[in-house]
């Protein structure tokens, strides 16, 4: 008997949400359409957002540290803290994903956030500092797309 393996979902776009009361934020259906719907969040080294990962992205990290030609002193404090931070969040029947409010705390994502696709996963941002990077990220996404002839 043949195992059916989720649909790869490419996370992409920008999607402005309110989060509840409870931390709750709607995923777009069409990141949970025939996708996974369990993730894991784990902040960005920066403290600017919350990267949310299916399972595959996230059991890739550990190989591409290892794989890196780090120190293994170093691989192996960079495993205990991406692993440490991380924590499974999964989205209920209405498409909702309940964050931990340690993160949420953290990176100041509270009433308006907004949903980045990053083509394997995606990020949530707080929408004041969202609107900033973006402005700010618009001049090198400009050279890097002339660059390669975009």
């Amino acid at each position: 008997m043949s195992k059916i393996t989720p649909k790869q979902i490419s996370y992409g776009g920008t999607f402005e949400r309110s989060m509840d009361a409870k931390n709750r934020v709607t995923i777009p259906a069409g990141w949970l359409n025939g996708g996974p719907d369990e993730f894991h969040a784990i902040p960005h080294p920066s403290g600017d957002f919350l990267m949310v990962m299916p399972p595959e992205e996230f059991d890739s990290i550990e190989t591409s540290i290892k794989q890196s030609g780090i120190p293994s002193d170093m691989q192996r404090k960079a495993i205990r803290q991406f692993y440490s931070q991380a924590r499974a969040v999964s989205a209920d029947s209405n498409g909702r994903v309940l964050l931990p409010d340690e993160q949420c705390d953290a990176l100041k994502l509270k009433d308006d956030v907004v949903l980045v696709g990053g083509r394997s996963r995606f990020e949530i941002w707080n929408a004041k500092r969202w609107a900033a990077v973006s402005a700010a990220d618009a001049d090198s996404y400009s050279k890097v797309a002339e660059m390669i002839g975009l």
